[in-house]
């Protein structure tokens, strides 16, 4: 992994605006699952959704953070995968919970209330996390990263979409149960084919460092489904509960670290084929679980 932290990936500032659109479409698709009603949840069952944000914004940047000092890989990867831990569920997390027989309502609820914490807790994670390790520490110092910037770009690509789609699935609820399914698959078909296209520019790079992210990326996904399991476990939450936050605390919104990789921090070598592994791998061991915890019913 020798100069992985000196290297930028070529990436367009159209191409960025690409994924910003995508990433936007790809909530939109979450969103008009979503009724104002899914927000009463918090407040007639706030356990399981406090904690799962809990798992989310705490208990894996921490295992994150514990993970890169053990570790200690090369500072551009450690804060790529700090900057992977601080950012909200990924937009897969509702359909694998529902593959997984967990409870979808929950992880639904636990991605609407992650998009919005978002906006304050995935860029006060990165600084926290990240200043505290000294090796990253040096690179945010080089940084200049304006919450103000985050909070327009999380706010533009996560949380209108959010408003709109919640907002026309209450007032036509007929047209998006069937953009549903078909706007779902279609989201993420694109979000996939645009990271492979995305890569193509740097394909020689990505396949010279990939293999050695592999490992530490694997690792992570475990430490972050693991850390789940354990959180819902611990506070006694049913088998029903325990399965959406283990998805939810597992799969990642890797498409906004890129955003924010390539926004703030110059396409950074090790933290672009972090996330970039991330979002092809979270899928696969996502769908694995699933498959596998599907065989038995949990209990409610």
């Amino acid at each position: 992994m020798s100069g992985i932290d000196e290297i930028t990936l070529n990436f367009s500032p159209g191409s960025l605006t690409l994924l910003n659109a995508i990433l936007a479409i790809v909530m939109f698709s979450i969103a008009i699952d979503l009724a104002p009603r899914d927000f009463d949840r918090l407040r007639r069952a706030p356990k399981p959704v406090i904690v799962g944000l809990a798992s989310q914004f705490i208990i894996l940047p921490a295992l994150t953070f514990a993970m890169v000092w053990v570790v200690a890989p090369p500072p551009s990867i450690a804060l790529g995968l700090i900057l992977v831990a601080a950012c909200p569920g990924g937009n897969i997390s509702n359909f694998i919970t529902h593959r997984a027989g967990g409870n979808a309502a929950l992880s639904v609820s636990m991605t609407a209330f992650a998009t919005i914490g978002a906006i304050f807790l995935t860029p006060l994670n990165i600084a926290l996390w990240g200043g505290l390790y000294p090796p990253t520490r040096s690179i945010l110092k080089q940084t200049e990263i304006d919450p103000v910037q985050i909070t327009i770009i999380v706010g533009l690509m996560l949380i209108l979409p959010l408003v709109l789609g919640v907002t026309l699935n209450q007032r036509q609820p007929t047209l998006t149960a069937r953009l549903r399914a078909p706007l779902q698959y279609l989201s993420m078909g694109i979000f996939i084919a645009f990271i492979i296209l995305a890569l193509a520019a740097n394909w020689g790079f990505f396949l010279s460092y990939a293999g050695a992210v592999a490992g530490l990326v694997i690792l992570h996904n475990a430490l972050a489904l693991g850390g789940g399991w354990v959180a819902a476990t611990v506070t006694r939450l049913s088998p029903f509960d325990r399965r959406a936050i283990t998805v939810e605390t597992g799969i990642q919104n890797s498409g906004l670290g890129l955003v924010l990789i390539f926004a703030f921090f110059h396409g950074l070598g090790g933290m672009a084929v972090v996330a970039a592994f991330w979002g092809i791998w979270h899928a696969i061991s996502g769908l694995a679980l699933a498959s596998v915890l599907s065989k038995t019913e949990a209990t409610r």
